[in-house]
């Protein structure tokens, strides 16, 4: 991951509304959200949540598919993972301080894809 796409996931966390809804969307796995469902989930006006979504999909850190007029979200774990990497990438000064490890859901571990 490059510097510019950090910089763009990490803004794209540094509001409160955002962070949740991509810890919100971690927590469900793989299996994608409806909109819908995230606005109840987390009590944020559709129309702020839309704002938001726009937010996170622009910074890669979550994918989007329509589905007739629903539209439904998941986190982008490859993304996620490749932040995290990239902030660990010099961790305890360059030595190893123990197993590297990445997220990698339940479903996604069993198809072999990350």
């Amino acid at each position: 991951m490059e510097a510019k796409q950090v910089v763009a996931a990490m803004a794209a966390l540094a509001q409160d509304s955002r962070l949740a809804i991509f810890r919100h969307l971690v927590q469900t796995g793989p299996q994608s959200c409806a909109a819908s469902k995230i606005s109840e989930a987390l009590g944020i006006a559709p129309s702020s949540l839309s704002f938001h979504l726009k937010e996170l999909s622009h910074a890669g850190l979550i994918d989007a598919r329509q589905d007739g007029r629903f539209v439904f979200y998941s986190a982008n774990f490859g993304a996620m993972n490749e932040l995290l990497a990239f902030l660990t990438e010099n961790c305890c000064g360059g030595e190893s301080c123990g197993p590297a490890s990445a997220c990698v859901p339940a479903s996604s571990a069993s198809d072999g894809a990350d």
